[in-house]
Formats: C-alpha cells, structure tokens, sequence
C-alpha cells in the first residue's frame, strides 16, 4: 500500500471513531442557569427557617447586583420574616446578622435595626463565649454601618466583654474578631484596651494561620488609629507568619487577612502582591466548594485594591 492511500485509510478509521465515541465533554449539556423565580421558589423549599433565609438573602445579593433594589429589598425582607419565630440561637443569629448586613447595605435602615435587635438579644443566650464575641462584633459593625453610632459603641462593649472570658487558648480567636469588628466601625480609637489583651495572646500562639490573623487584625486598629510604624511592623511579622502556612486553604486565608490590613495601612502594592499569592494558595484548595469561597473572596478583594491603585 502506498503512503497516502495508509494515511487516507488511517483518516477515514479516525473520522468513524470519532461519529462514535462523545468527545470529552460533549456528552453532558450545560444546565440553565435558573431564574429568580426559580430560586426563590426553592428557597422557600429548603426544610428549616434559617436555611430559608439563607437561600432568599442570596437571591437578594443577586438582585441587588442585577440594578434589582426594590425586588432585593422586598427578598431581603422576606428573610427577615423566616427569622421572626422561635428558633436555635445559634441557628437564627447569625442568619440575622448576615439579613441586618444586608439591609444596612442597601440602605433600609429600619428593617436592619429590628434585625439587629433580635439577633443580639439571642446572642446574649449564647454560652460559647468565642461566638458570642464573633457575633456581637459583626453586630457591632453593621450597627455603625446603619449609622447608628451610640448602639455599635455598646455593642462592640459587649463583643470585648465576651472575649476577655474565654479561655487563654481561644482568646487570640475572640479578641481578633472584636478588633476587626471596631475597625469596620471606625471605632479603633476605643479599642486599645481590645489590641493590648489580643497582643498579649498573640504572643502564646504556635499556629501560623492563627497568629497572622491575629497580629493583622491588632495592625488594622493601629493603622486606623495614626499608629502606621508599629501597624507596619506587626504586618511584618504577621506575613511571615502567613507564609509559614503549608495547608493551602489556610495560607490563602491567612494571605488574605494581611493584605486586608496591609492595605489598612495605606500599602496597596504590597496588599496587591500578597493578594496575588493568596490567590495562587487557594487555587490549590482541593474541594470545589471551598476553593470557590475563598477564590471569590481573593479576587474581590484583589479588584478593590487595584482600584485604589488607580486612584
């Protein structure tokens, strides 16, 4: 046989296989992406109130990013009411919370207030005091965003109050998320009592992730208190602490944590940098759900210190 007539015979056995075997990826269509009706019909399907709220708070942010306001305002609205019953407080208060920082976003003020209210007063039945201090730090936090300046002091009070009762082990943990809580505030300026005790514990912690996170967090008060030279040295120690993290979803987060406060700090080439090897660890996540939450947090974040580049 000669040559081109073996090649013809050759294209002609691949051409065949081909109308046989599904190239890969051909064999599965793509589903549609549902519509909001659809989403809010299965929300309302999900089996307990919180996952309910959970879902129609989703749909809101869906909303409100599709120029949708009144229609996110109205779901939004909907969530809040699934939390209005009897329910788990660790369940329905962060549920609250997530609806209250929500409301307070999109400017409905007085649904985010009563929102507010229920979930601290089921905060206060809470006994795991590291949630508790977690969760009334958030409160505290959107309570400033809702301009109500006087309740978010009284809250973050209660937040730090939280934190200074839990064990020496977790402290770190608590006192952190009480300083994120009075900076997302522009409170830092009450919270030097708050970044001396949480200095204190991050001084006892062995894990790196832990430790990043803690010393940015105790950077992100001093930077927004004037403090910029110690605010700069801590973020040096809390980078080599993030850099130390071998788990891949935990130096992304440890990553992100420190260029947030980096960035705090008026340094937005070195939060772009850390943000890009952040995003490098998380694309590393092995499980598709977490990896996206975390990717989806990196690149946000990523877009808003560009801009700030630009600036």
């Amino acid at each position: 046989m000669r040559q081109s007539d073996s090649i013809r015979s050759c294209l002609v056995i691949i051409v065949g296989l081909a109308t046989i075997l599904p190239t890969a990826g051909c064999g599965t269509k793509k589903k549609p992406a549902l519509t909001i009706e659809q989403r809010l019909k299965n929300a309302e399907k999900e089996k307990t109130p919180d996952r309910q709220a959970a879902a129609l708070l989703k749909v809101a942010r869906s909303q409100f990013a599709a120029n949708q306001e009144a229609e996110a305002k109205q779901t939004a609205a909907k969530a809040l009411a699934k939390l209005t019953g009897e329910g788990d407080a660790n369940l329905f208060a962060p549920r609250l919370v997530d609806v209250a920082g929500f409301l307070a976003e999109v400017g409905d003020r007085k649904p985010a207030r009563e929102a507010l209210t229920q979930a601290c007063g089921l905060i206060d039945t809470i006994d795991d005091p590291v949630r508790k201090a977690k969760l009334f730090a958030d409160a505290g936090a959107i309570y400033k965003a809702n301009t109500d300046s006087v309740q978010a002091k009284e809250t973050l009070k209660k937040a730090a109050d939280a934190a200074a009762s839990v064990e020496e082990r977790f402290r770190a943990d608590a006192l952190a998320a009480v300083a994120l809580g009075y900076t997302r505030s522009g409170l830092a300026d009450a919270a030097s009592d708050v970044v001396d005790k949480l200095l204190e514990a991050a001084k006892t912690l062995e894990e790196p992730r832990a430790k990043a996170e803690a010393l940015s967090a105790a950077a992100g008060v001093q930077a927004q208190t004037g403090k910029k030279k110690q605010a700069t040295q801590l973020l040096e120690e809390a980078e080599t602490a993030a850099k130390s993290v071998d788990r891949a979803e935990s130096r992304a987060y440890a990553l992100l944590a420190v260029a947030l406060a980096t960035s705090g700090n008026g340094d937005n080439k070195q939060a772009l940098a850390l943000l890009k090897e952040a995003d490098k660890a998380a694309d590393k996540v092995p499980e598709p759900a977490s990896q996206k939450k975390i990717v989806d947090k990196v690149r946000a974040t990523m877009a808003d210190v560009e801009k700030k580049l630009k600036k």
